[in-house]
């Protein structure tokens, strides 16, 4: 494929200075797809589709969305983090122009009606935004500051209903709210404290500046930790998937074995409703059994079922500590039209699947017909983790995915700092 021409700016005139503002490169405007790397940036893909890489070392970057001309905006983790700007003003499909802004690292980032929002780890702010703008004009304003930040589960991820509302995920600072955390033998509260705070999505009108967490609504519960959040296009429902609890062996040894504790309990994914209760800390779901059980720190054994009989069932059961990351619905028409109204889930990968290899490191699809999961997924990317597949040796560990106006996917990497944007090239 040749490459894109270069774009033509426009000249504007701001406080007596003179500045070229760059639109989107005349190939892209025309469809065309810029040429993959010989070998898919290290990806294996299916059959027909294709991978580049769009920025590499930009540091721990986290969600991504894609504005309508192409550019990207990365939200960074970290003490260096912010929101960084992408263009490609080539053709070529890679960033030739960054900028870097924020006030503060964070993950979750998203764009609704002329404003860029992003969360940092105890705040979302926005900024207005209009088309073709690359980096803000001012400081941010703060839609809602002082969200419970604590070291464990930390980071915040936002998302728009169909309501125009926005939804933000608080997880809990807590593997199973035992009266000690992740020791053997530990007791879980009952009823558990941190839910009062924690361990749920808040609904908070995005109208409305200078909000505190008190000022939003508690939208669903028992949600240990939903990183990946995204709304359903043709019924408008929000869906999570959730990181699931861990050391049911560690903490419980007459109870689990260790390969047990390496395949319990599934990581979910949700239809998350309004006045929902999901389960944690009480109740996990067991991939063996099919079905929500109680936890041991809650009098369980590994197979009784208890209160959990009336908690929600995940729509879709993923393996055990892969760590769903972001998620995103396949509304483009790039993808053959399987994957159309599907979803697309980046998993950052385990670290405590021993004695089994560790996993995940990869985006998954999982279909979806009439609004609702089947129930089933499949591995669509990866190789992102390279020869090593473990937490400190993976060269690249997926944190976001966002699709392109084109109908391309993009994919973040908070390890190696890698932006990647696969397409169908068939």
């Amino acid at each position: 494929m040749r490459h894109m021409r270069h774009s033509i700016g426009r000249l504007t005139s701001l406080g007596g200075l003179t500045l070229v503002l760059l639109t989107a490169p005349r190939g892209w405007a025309q469809g065309r797809l810029p040429p993959c790397d010989p070998d898919n940036a290290g990806l294996t893909l299916p059959l027909g589709f294709c991978a580049l890489i769009v920025a590499d070392s930009v540091g721990r970057a986290r969600h991504l969305v894609v504005a309508e001309n192409g550019d990207v905006f990365v939200a960074l983790r970290g003490e260096r983090g912010g929101v960084l700007a992408l263009r490609d003003t080539t053709g070529d499909g890679r960033a030739d122009v960054t900028r870097r802004f924020g006030p503060a690292g964070g993950t979750g980032i998203a764009r609704r009606e002329g404003y860029l929002y992003f969360a940092t780890d105890d705040a979302v702010v926005r900024w207005a935004w209009r088309p073709g703008q690359l980096e803000p004009a001012g400081p941010p304003d703060t839609v809602v500051a002082g969200l419970l930040n604590r070291r464990q589960h930390a980071a915040k991820a936002i998302v728009f209903g169909r309501d125009g509302m926005l939804y933000v995920n608080i997880g809990v600072p807590s593997n199973a709210c035992q009266a000690e955390d992740r020791v053997e033998g530990s007791k879980g509260m009952d009823p558990c404290p941190l839910l009062e705070q924690s361990g749920g999505i808040w609904r908070f009108d995005p109208a409305r500046l200078r909000q505190t967490q008190a000022d939003g609504v508690r939208y669903a519960t028992g949600l240990r930790n939903t990183l990946a959040l995204a709304v359903e296009p043709r019924t408008g429902a929000l869906y999570g998937a959730v990181h699931g609890r861990d050391v049911l062996h560690g903490n419980w040894p007459g109870l689990f074995t260790e390969a047990q504790s390496a395949e319990k309990p599934a990581e979910e994914l949700f239809r998350i409703e309004e006045g929902g209760d999901y389960g944690w800390p009480y109740c996990y779901y067991d991939p063996e059994l099919k079905q929500k059980v109680l936890a041991p720190e809650y009098g369980g054994d590994g197979r009784t079922v208890g209160r959990c009989a009336a908690t929600r069932q995940p729509e879709v059961a993923f393996p055990a500590h892969w760590g769903p990351n972001a998620m995103v619905f396949y509304t483009g028409s790039q993808f053959p039209a399987r994957y159309r109204g599907g979803l697309f889930v980046a998993f950052h990968g385990s670290w405590n699947r021993a004695p089994l290899p560790q996993a995940g490191y990869n985006v998954v699809f999982a279909p979806f017909s009439g609004g609702r999961a089947l129930g089933t997924y499949e591995v669509f990317a990866e190789g992102f983790a390279g020869p090593e597949v473990s937490p400190r040796g993976a060269r690249h560990r997926p944190s976001g995915v966002a699709l392109g106006p084109d109908g391309s996917l993009y994919v973040s990497d908070d390890q190696g700092g890698r932006i990647y944007r696969i397409v169908y090239a068939r």
